[in-house]
């Protein structure tokens, strides 16, 4: 953990442990409601990534859009959507973020920028690249943010996302949350070239940087600087964030064979909740009774989450042609 000192305020890096407590509680018993056979499909985790949504869309308005991935729901939450709207859409309710129509990997709320998850590896680089060009037509100094895994970044989405942002100076920020593996693949074993941030710095030209993605404070600083190259113009930078997933890739599929038990371990040593709590702590922003307090009252929020996401309807089967055809004037 970063121990510089910050100009964030007691209350701010109180509201970043928050939430990425948050994202881990809600994250938790969505893995027991799919063990449970409540969330029907794929159910991909954020476990071991949370400081990153967190520490990127804290400095986000509601206006800057988000473009993610399958691994979407520390984003979905981030960004603010609610623990019911999220849970229910991944039981599949119509009180869901998506009506229930689109579950896990599906995630919608255009109303706060949340611009969709997508189950396709590197969509959201191509389509963050295009809402920037969208706000720069407009004149606007909103941003666009595209997550990503490090298995995206050897899809041609990715050179041409970050070439065309770069070309045009585009207000995007590109965010790598390089845990490692893509699915049961080491990024080792997927190129030559794992330095992400040194592909778009050599390659395109643009601002980019390389930070521990389990260190909120790290991230929300790297963000925090390259929203405001955005606003002012000042053109796209990358953030390559070095993470690890502490469960499988999704729910039901293995631990290990591609990863040994050691690796995984080392990398729960480094949990960005408890670091940052150490942090906070160890540097007199709270008490251990304060953060007890934040658990209880997100263990509420996330129960009542489940519980209404499970006694929530089902969309009604007469809907089920909805929003297939647009309706047209």
């Amino acid at each position: 953990m970063d121990n510089e000192d910050n100009e964030l305020g007691g209350e701010q890096l109180v509201a970043l442990y928050r939430m990425m407590v948050l994202i881990r509680r809600t994250e938790e018993q969505l893995a027991r409601a799919h063990q449970m056979g409540l969330v029907p499909g794929p159910c991909h985790t954020y476990v071991g990534e949370e400081a990153i949504a967190t520490g990127v869309c804290a400095n986000l308005r509601a206006d800057d859009v988000v473009f993610s991935t399958h691994r979407g729901h520390g984003h979905a939450l981030a960004k603010g959507v609610s623990p019911r709207a999220v849970a229910a859409e991944l039981f599949g309710k119509a009180t869901g973020c998506s009506q229930g129509r689109g579950g896990s990997m599906h995630l919608f709320a255009p109303e706060i920028g949340l611009m969709g998850t997508s189950g396709i590896v590197g969509p959201s680089i191509l389509q963050g690249a295009g809402a920037g060009y969208s706000f720069k037509l407009l004149g606007s100094d909103q941003v666009s943010v595209a997550f990503f895994g490090d298995g995206a970044v050897s899809n041609g989405a990715f050179h041409e996302g970050l070439n065309l942002a770069a070309i045009w100076d585009l207000p995007v920020i590109f965010v790598c949350e390089d845990n490692m593996y893509a699915t049961e693949v080491a990024f080792r074993d997927a190129t030559r070239v794992q330095d992400v941030a040194g592909r778009a710095s050599v390659s395109y030209d643009m601002a980019a940087l390389c930070v521990d993605g389990n260190d909120v404070l790290a991230v929300y600083r790297a963000a925090e600087e390259a929203v405001a190259r955005a606003r002012a113009g000042e053109g796209p930078s990358l953030i390559d964030c070095k993470t690890y997933r502490t469960r499988p890739h999704a729910e039901g599929m293995r631990d290990g064979g591609y990863r040994t038990a050691e690796e995984m371990e080392a990398w729960k040593q480094r949990d960005p909740i408890a670091a940052q709590a150490a942090w906070l702590t160890d540097n007199g922003h709270v008490e251990v009774a304060d953060l007890e307090a934040i658990e209880a009252e997100v263990k509420a929020t996330v129960e009542d989450a489940i519980e209404f996401a499970r006694t929530s309807p089902f969309p009604d089967p007469a809907t089920a042609a909805d929003y297939i055809f647009s309706a047209g004037d």
